[in-house]
C-alpha cells in the first residue's frame, strides 16, 4: 500500500545533497543554525550554505547564488524573507532542485488575502517546476537515519534511529517529540513537521510512513486539513497496517482560532474528529503525554496482549494504598484485573503469610521485605506464571526503596525484572513516581527503558497506554 510514496519521497528523506538558502557569515543567524546542525549531526552529503554576502560559515564556503553550485542539489532549506519565495522558486527551477522547504513564515497563517495567494502562487510555480513544497512555516524533515536532525540546532542532536515515525503540523511539538524520544528511548525512523502543508500535507506523509518498512507505529499531532474526506480516507488506510496515534488539537473554539494563526487549517469540531479517527480504527490521545507514552509501548511491547492485568505493589512497603489507586486507574480506563487463580494464592500465602499483604489482584508483596529478595523474586514469578495474567504492571517507588535496600539491592531487582521479561512472553510495565530521589529514580527508569521495559511516572499514564495498544489489537 502507497509504495509509489517511496520511490517519490526518496529525496526528501533520503537527499544526496542538501543547501541551506539563507545561511551567511554570522554563526548565530537562523540558516547559519541549520548548517551547524547539518555538520553536528554528520549528514552524509554535502551541505551547500546559499547567501548573497557570500564569505564562509562553519568552515564552508557560501555561495552567492543557488545556480552556482557545481553539484546536483536535492533538498533546500529556505530561510528567506517572504517577498522573495517567487524569484527563489525560479532558481530552484533552473537548478532542478528536487524539494524546497519553507522554514519562512508569514503566509496564510496571518488571515489576509494577499499572502494567502501567495502561497497559491508558490504552488502553481512549484507544480510547473516539479518541486516538491514542504511548508512554508515548517522544519521540515527529520531522519536519525541518515543523519538530518529535527530543526535548526547547532548541537545537531538526532537521538538513536528507530522505528516510529511522527508527522507534526506544528514545529515546536516536533522539536518536543524528538526531546522526548531521546529522553525516553522512543527511536524515530522519520518525523516531519509540515506546517501549513499547502503542497505535501498530513496525507501524504502518512501514506509515505505507512509504506515505509523502517517505521512500525505512526504518530500524529494535527491542527486541523483543508481535505478532510482525504485525510480521513487516509488515516483508515494507514491505520489497517500499522498503529497510527492522534492527537487532534483545535477541539475548543479558542483553539480553533489559535490553529488557524498557527498553520492556517480549519478545525472541524472535536466529535466529527473523535468519531473519524474511531471509525478509522486509530487510537486518539489528548496531550503530549498520552502521545508519547502511546508511541513508547507500541514500540517496546509490539504485538501485544494484555487486558487481563496483574498490579504487583509493594515491592518494599507501602502496597496497600497503592493496590486501591492503582485498581481505580486501570478500572477506569478498561482494563480487566482478574483474580489469580486459587492455586497461586495458596502459593502466595505459603511464601509471604497472610498478614500484611493482599494476594488477589492487585498483589501487594510487602512481606517479602522480611524474607529477602529471593523471596519477592519468587513472588512475583507467581504472579507471572497464572495462566489468566497477561501483563505485569509493577509499582515501584524508589523513596520507598531507599529506606529498605540498598542501591546494589536494588540494581538486582531491575536485574530481575529485565531477566523475567527475556525469559517469558509476557509483557512487563513498570510505574516509577517521582520523588525526593530523582538521580536514583532516573538511572532505574533508564535500565529499564534501555532493557526494552516501558516507564510511566503514573498508574493512570500507565494505564492508559496499555489501553491504546490494547484497543488497537483487539479490532484487528
Amino acid at each position: 500500500m502507497f509504495k509509489e510514496k517511496l520511490k517519490e519521497f526518496e529525496p526528501i528523506f533520503y537527499p544526496k545533497s542538501i543547501a541551506v538558502v539563507g545561511a551567511s557569515s554570522q554563526e548565530k543567524k537562523m540558516g547559519s543554525r541549520w548548517v551547524k546542525g547539518l555538520i553536528s549531526a554528520g549528514f552524509p552529503g554535502p551541505v551547500y550554505p546559499v547567501a548573497s554576502s557570500g564569505g564562509t560559515v562553519w568552515g564552508l564556503k557560501i555561495f552567492p547564488d543557488l545556480k552556482l553550485i557545481p553539484d546536483e542539489v536535492d533538498y533546500v532549506i529556505a530561510s528567506i524573507p517572504r517577498q522573495a519565495v517567487l524569484e527563489f522558486l525560479d532558481d530552484c527551477a533552473a537548478k532542478k532542485v528536487k524539494v524546497v522547504q519553507f522554514f519562512t513564515a508569514g503566509f496564510s497563517e496571518t488571515g489576509k488575502p494577499q499572502w494567502r495567494e501567495l502561497e497559491q502562487q508558490m504552488l502553481r510555480k512549484a507544480r510547473e517546476n516539479g518541486i516538491r513544497i514542504i511548508g512554508p512555516n515548517c522544519l521540515g524533515v527529520y531522519c536519525p537515519d541518515h543523519k538530518i536532525p529535527c530543526g535548526p540546532s547547532p548541537l545537531g542532536k538526532i537521538g538513536i534511529s528507530g522505528s516510529v515515525g511522527f508527522i507534526s503540523q506544528s514545529g515546536s511539538i516536533a522539536d518536543k517529540l524528538m526531546e522526548i524520544g531521546m529522553a525516553r528511548h522512543i527511536n524515530y525512523s522519520k518525523g516531519v513537521n509540515f506546517g501549513n502543508g499547502i503542497d505535501l500535507d498530513a496525507s501524504d506523509f502518512l501514506q509515505y510512513l505507512a509504506a515505509d518498512s523502517k517505521t512500525t507505529v505512526v504518530g500524529a499531532y494535527l491542527e486541523g486539513t483543508r481535505n478532510g474526506r482525504h485525510l480521513f480516507g487516509t488515516i483508515k488506510e494507514v491505520a489497517k497496517t500499522k498503529p497510527l496515534v492522534i492527537w487532534k488539537v483545535g477541539r475548543t473554539e479558542v483553539g480553533a482560532q489559535a490553529a488557524m494563526s498557527h498553520t492556517g487549517s480549519l478545525a472541524s469540531s472535536a466529535a466529527i474528529w473523535s468519531a473519524a479517527i474511531e471509525q478509522a480504527g486509530a487510537i486518539e490521545v489528548h496531550s503530549l503525554e498520552e502521545l508519547t507514552d502511546s508511541l513508547l509501548i507500541f514500540q517496546q511491547l509490539g504485538r501485544c496482549k494484555g487486558s487481563n492485568v496483574a498490579i504487583i505493589g509493594g515491592l518494599a512497603d507501602g502496597g496497600g494504598g497503592i493496590s486501591v489507586s492503582a485498581s481505580d486507574a486501570c478500572m477506569e480506563t478498561g482494563l480487566k484485573l482478574p483474580p489469580l487463580s486459587s492455586k497461586t494464592r495458596k502459593q502466595l500465602t505459603n511464601l509471604l503469610g497472610e498478614v500484611g499483604s493482599i494476594l488477589r489482584n492487585p498483589v501487594d508483596v510487602s512481606a517479602a521485605q522480611f524474607h529477602g529478595l529471593s523471596t519477592l523474586f519468587q513472588a512475583i514469578e507467581l504472579v507471572a506464571e497464572d495462566p489468566i495474567i497477561e501483563l505485569l504492571l509493577i509499582q515501584e517507588d524508589v523513596d520507598i526503596f531507599l529506606a529498605y535496600f540498598s542501591i546494589e539491592e536494588m540494581k538486582k531487582i531491575n536485574d530481575f525484572f529485565i531477566e523475567l521479561r527475556n525469559r517469558q512472553n509476557k509483557p512487563l510495565v513498570v510505574v516509577l513516581p517521582p520523588g525526593s530521589a530523582e538521580p536514583e529514580r532516573l538511572d532505574m527508569e533508564q535500565m529499564l527503558l534501555e532493557a526494552s521495559i516501558p516507564v510511566f511516572c503514573t498508574m493512570g499514564r500507565a494505564a492508559k497506554a496499555i489501553m491504546s495498544i490494547n484497543k488497537y489489537f483487539s479490532s484487528k
